[in-house]
């Protein structure tokens, strides 16, 4: 008994005798999967619902040719289904066998048939389509293998993207939850801005990074409840260069974008910010919109030396800061989004309490200046 004994053969001649007579030589055999058809014009529907592993093609049919049936099947018989078509025929010319092979048969025997012959050439066809098989099911594992893996490497990356983010952020926001909503609430702005999806992903993933040059800086002074001195300014202002200075060696895309946002996300659009005092579209675009929304986090959640605003008033101060501290189009686009896009819904789904009494600051340097 063949080995390839359960594989699906489909034998196609119009001729009943031909026909059976091929289909027995192969079922002595020990083939368990035979098909025999006279019509022609079915093959096509036979290969889509079947899925043979090889078809025995008769040439000279009156109704419809071998030479239309491959025709009709040339997509199957192509990569990658690559399915092999034998051609059993009384035509042995030369030209005969030279069209069937240019067609993508895999080889052409005469009649009356060989049974050695026919019994030889299907099983090499069935072991070469048992090897294609076998090549599919281990690209298929080595394809999942490949894509779990990189799963798990997209995983550490972003785990460890976070962890560096939480490290500029833990003498300061003891959740860690800032960095993470800075990074959304940029992603959403950079989409409601129509730039790329691509640089959206990015800006995600490195606009967390924004305040870790605040490693540098001593936590008494970022955990300060009152107003800072001129000098206690000045020092904390360092936590912008401190910051692109640590990311500086860094290659990957993410981390040299990290490095703009953490240099420039304290720039004015007026060009009153630092540390480079730039202005206007001077200062990276990344690092336009993370302004945005780490003044609006700022804000909108407690913090030892900030009381939570309400949210309307936290709007209306970034509304009123357009076109001085902030990129007009991105503060428009900022505007668009709503509250829970931004991170102003606690866990249960309700919006912050109105604390409207206090004192704030948007990134630790004491009170911001805001109207009744």
């Amino acid at each position: 008994m063949s080995v390839f004994a359960d594989m699906r053969v489909l034998v196609v001649d119009d001729n009943a005798t031909n026909l059976e007579l091929i289909q027995q030589v192969l079922e002595r055999a020990g083939y368990k999967h035979v098909v025999g058809t006279q019509d022609a014009r079915g093959v096509a529907h036979l290969c889509d619902a079947g899925r043979p592993d090889l078809v025995l093609l008769d040439l000279h049919m009156p109704r419809f040719s071998g030479y239309e049936v491959m025709g009709e099947i040339r997509e199957l018989m192509s990569e990658p289904e690559s399915l092999p078509v034998l051609v059993v025929t009384a035509d042995s010319t030369v030209e005969a066998r030279h069209r069937v092979l240019s067609m993508g048969a895999r080889g052409l025997i005469t009649k009356p048939i060989d049974q050695a012959e026919l019994l030889l050439r299907t099983h090499n066809l069935l072991h070469t389509r048992d090897l294609q098989h076998r090549l599919e099911q281990r690209n298929l594992i080595l394809d999942q293998a490949v894509s779990e893996r990189t799963a798990e490497l997209e995983h550490a990356r972003v785990e460890s993207l976070t962890m560096l983010a939480a490290v500029g952020e833990y003498h300061d926001d003891d959740t860690g939850q800032h960095t993470q909503r800075v990074g959304q609430s940029a992603e959403r702005v950079a989409r409601a801005l129509g730039l790329p999806g691509e640089f959206a992903s990015l800006i995600r993933d490195a606009a967390p990074l924004h305040d870790i040059g605040k490693i540098s800086i001593p936590r008494s002074l970022l955990q300060k409840p009152g107003a800072l001195t001129p000098e206690e300014r000045q020092i904390m202002m360092r936590h912008a260069e401190a910051g692109a200075q640590i990311l500086s060696s860094a290659s990957s895309p993410v981390l040299c974008l990290a490095a703009q946002i953490a240099r420039s996300h304290h720039e004015h659009w007026d060009g009153g910010g630092y540390p480079d005092g730039l202005a206007g579209e001077n200062i990276p675009l990344a690092a336009r919109i993370t302004a945005v929304g780490d003044v609006f986090d700022a804000l909108t959640h407690e913090r030892p030396y900030n009381l939570a605003w309400e949210i309307g008033r936290s709007l209306a101060h970034i509304k009123d800061r357009a076109g001085s501290q902030f990129d007009p189009r991105v503060v428009e686009a900022f505007l668009t989004l709503a509250p829970s896009e931004l991170g102003c819904l606690d866990r249960d789904g309700l919006q912050l309490a109105a604390l409207t009494d206090h004192r704030s600051s948007s990134a630790g340097l004491g009170p911001i200046p805001v109207g009744p």
